[in-house]
Formats: structure tokens, sequence, C-alpha cells
């Protein structure tokens, strides 16, 4: 088994192992071609989840051939630990419940933070600011970081994410009152039941429906239209009917980089090259 030391754009070189390379880029190509059957020819952005996962199996999808762009995480230290790491090439994607006091020092640290997915209240998006605007201060930020604003479209008390009901009022906040920020969609995870029982793109999930007519609301309200304001639903389980439902952006791990190891033995550069 050959292993190759990669020099990642100057930061760090880290060890690539081409067994474990070759099977995550046949997982991402089959994902892309599931994808392709099912989206109509819109665009559809695929968020690699990479939590827990190590700094070199992202690294073997974002460099060339693949030049997987999109990568998600759910813990704010982890996102930034590995983006010290990888290439600024790369765009992260906070998709986890994220706390008000992570808020700032993720948006200040992580240059290439593309998106947070997961802002549920107006203190989040106001730590978000706060943390983008100092950054904006020490250097040239070419774009807004943008902004998904989570909701509970299933009703479940555990969670996360702001009633359908309250939704435009958070995305008129972050639109008002948070300049370096962008309000770029809408994110639901939905009920595990639904997800999956919703595995064929000819399925219809409660919760995908609820979060379309929830944007149908908030564009009316605010008075924009409905491109402006995507919709990021679907997962490993029922991204194809995510899709068909309408989703422009859908986040995928497990299908791509196997399954995850417990929280306490994840490492975030693997140590050996296993092959696994």
């Amino acid at each position: 088994m050959s292993d190759s030391e990669v020099n990642s754009s100057g930061e760090h070189s880290m060890r690539i192992d081409a067994q474990r390379a070759k099977q995550l880029a046949e997982n991402l190509g089959h994902v892309y071609q599931r994808i392709e059957k099912v989206n109509g020819g819109r665009k559809v952005r695929l968020i690699a989840v990479s939590k827990l996962k190590p700094a070199n199996d992202i690294l073997a999808l974002h460099q060339a051939p693949h030049s997987q762009l999109d990568f998600g995480e759910n813990y704010a230290q982890e996102l930034t630990e590995k983006a010290g790491l990888l290439p600024r090439t790369i765009q992260w994607h906070m998709i986890g419940a994220l706390q008000t006091n992570k808020c700032k020092p993720l948006a200040e640290q992580v240059s290439n933070l593309y998106c947070v997915s997961s802002v549920d209240t107006a203190k989040k998006a106001d730590a978000l600011e706060k943390g983008r605007a100092a950054l904006a201060e020490k250097q040239d930020l070419p774009n807004k970081l943008r902004i998904q604003v989570q909701v509970n479209t299933s009703g479940e008390a555990e969670k996360s994410g702001v009633e359908p009901d309250k939704t435009a009022e958070l995305c008129k906040h972050v639109r008002e009152k948070c300049p370096h920020l962008q309000l770029a969609g809408l994110m639901t995870i939905g009920a595990i039941a639904r997800s999956q029982a919703s595995a064929t793109a000819d399925s219809v999930n409660e919760d995908f429906v609820a979060l379309r007519e929830t944007r149908e609301k908030v564009v009316s309200e605010l008075g924009i239209e409905a491109h402006e304001l995507e919709l990021s639903m679907g997962m490993s389980s029922d991204f194809e009917a995510a899709i068909a439902q309408g989703s422009d952006e859908v986040r995928v791990g497990t299908t791509i980089f196997g399954e995850r190891p417990a929280r306490k033995d994840a490492q975030i550069t693997a140590k050996e090259v296993n092959g696994q």
C-alpha cells in the first residue's frame, strides 16, 4: 500500500492513504450520480459531512481531481482545528447546533467559513455578526458569511430550530441588523422516522413540505424572491427525496465517509494509515 506526503497549499503536509482515498472518491462519485438522477437539471450543492473524520479524508477529496469544495462539521472546535490544517480553498459549513458563545470566535477565526446553517436565535446571528465584523477589520473578506435559519419543522421539543411562524422575524433580523451576514436560506433536519420513511425520490416528507411552506411565508413577508432563499434539507438516508421536493443543498456524511467513530475516539488527523 502506497502512502504519499501531500502538501496542502503550504499549510501542512499530511499522509494520504491511497486505498482509503480511492474508496472515498468512489463513494463521492456514487452520491453525485444519485443526485444527477433526481435533480432535474438543477444545481444541487453537496456538503460532504466530515464530522469526526480526520482531515486526511477531507484533503483526499478536496485535492484534484475530485476537488470537492463543500464540507460540513457539527462541532465548532473541530471545524476550527481542521480549517487551520487544510487549504483555505475549502468552503466550510457549520451544520451542527451552535452555542451562542461559540459563534463569535468561529466567525472570527475561520476566514473560509462559508455558511452557518444552524442559526435559530437573533443572539446567535448577532454574535456571528460581531465575529465577522472583527475579522473584516483585519483582512479583506470577498463575501459575506452565509446564514441559514434552522427551522424546527417536526415540532419535536428536543430539536433545535425556530418555530415556523417565527422564522420570518429572525430572517428579517439577519437581513436588517447583520451587515456582514447574508441570509442565504432555510434549513431543517426533521424527524428521523419521517426521514427513514422517505428513502426514495417519490416519497413525500412532511418536514420538507413544511420547510417549503415556511419559505413561501418568509418571501411574502420580506418581499423577496423565492430563489433568494435556498432550501437545505436531506441527509444520507433521504437526500433523493429532499431534492425531488426542491432542496438546493444536501448533507451527506456516512454514505461518503463510512460510519463515524465515537467522539472520544475521533482524530483530527489520522495518526496511522490503516487503509480503512
